[in-house]
């Protein structure tokens, strides 16, 4: 019962301030002007990237103010989030399209082109092996299979962190695609974290309902901002969307065993390497029930015009 109040506490807190937060920033944007943080979405309309900052303050003051986080899970999991979220605005302000994709970013490293992208690989794969480091804690440098287990563990656990904030961002692509997700994606891990504390008297496996907050508040966040997104007024941009995706990563470091972070790793990798040579976008509109999924609560599409050919 613990977890479930903890959990539900940690949504409504990351719900809440993410809407609050929204509202701040549309009146006053934490960086430039509203300018500043205005693009041109798929439709070719104005659409402002202010609900990644939105995101990132609202989890990360549910973070800092839930209870039911150990300290060190607080301290990595505003780390993780806040990590990604400034690195995500810097790309968000600052950077350009001269170079696009994981692949394309690094080549331009290797040229000794520092990119923005570049900057925000790099530095998220910090804050997350940084947000790893803190998670496990000094227990890790002893876990079953001595020391260099504990490394590797550590270093698996970072790169999930990292590598779920860069898929995250990947599917910031269409309205409510990167939220939709991290909701299909998260609910199941929160509903697994809740059933194990409940299991075990409301003990996660770092001694508190952790787990299941640390899943909640992120979700809640999303959720609140969802309407925004699917309303083509606003996006997460790579603020939000490496925000979400890290601390959604974070939470499956803490929750799944060995076995389970290595498979997903795996797939994070994988959809990562797929997203280089194949469109997102275009695999989800040729299946009927991943567009079906795509299009729930968005405008429709507009069809395509009619072309009249004159009469000879």
């Amino acid at each position: 019962m613990l977890g479930v109040l903890a959990a539900v506490a940690g949504a409504a807190a990351g719900a809440v301030a993410a809407r609050a937060a929204y509202a701040a920033f549309r009146r006053r944007p934490p960086i430039g002007d509203e300018k500043t943080w205005t693009r041109t979405n798929h439709r070719g309309e104005p659409i402002t990237l202010l609900e990644g900052p939105a995101f990132v303050a609202g989890a990360g003051a549910a973070a800092a103010l839930t209870p039911g986080l150990s300290p060190r899970l607080r301290s990595a999991a505003l780390l993780a989030g806040l990590g990604g979220g400034v690195l995500g605005a810097y790309d968000d302000v600052l950077g350009n399209a001269s170079s696009k994709g994981f692949k394309g970013h690094l080549s331009a490293l290797a040229r000794g082109e520092v990119t923005s992208g570049a900057v925000k690989i790099l530095g998220i794969g910090a804050t997350g092996l940084a947000a790893a480091v803190i998670a496990r804690g000094p227990a890790a440098t002893r876990p079953h299979g001595g020391a260099a287990a504990g490394v590797l563990d550590t270093l698996v656990n970072g790169a999930i962190i990292a590598g779920s904030a860069n898929l995250a961002n990947l599917f910031d692509l269409r309205p409510g695609r990167a939220i939709k997700v991290a909701l299909l994606a998260g609910t199941p891990l929160l509903a697994t974290s809740l059933a194990a504390s409940a299991a075990s008297s409301g003990a996660s496996r770092d001694g508190s309902p952790g787990t299941a907050v640390l899943a909640a508040i992120p979700l809640g966040a999303a959720a609140a901002l969802l309407p925004e997104d699917l309303g083509e007024r606003a996006m997460l941009g790579d603020a939000g969307a490496n925000a979400l995706g890290a601390l959604l990563g974070l939470a499956a470091t803490v929750r799944l065993g060995r076995t389970g972070r290595l498979v997903l790793l795996g797939t994070v990798a994988a959809l990562t390497a797929a997203s280089e040579k194949i469109s997102f976008t275009k695999v989800i509109a040729a299946n009927p029930v991943l567009n079906r999924i795509d299009m729930l609560g968005r405008r429709p599409v507009p069809p395509p015009p009619v072309v009249v050919s004159p009469t000879p």
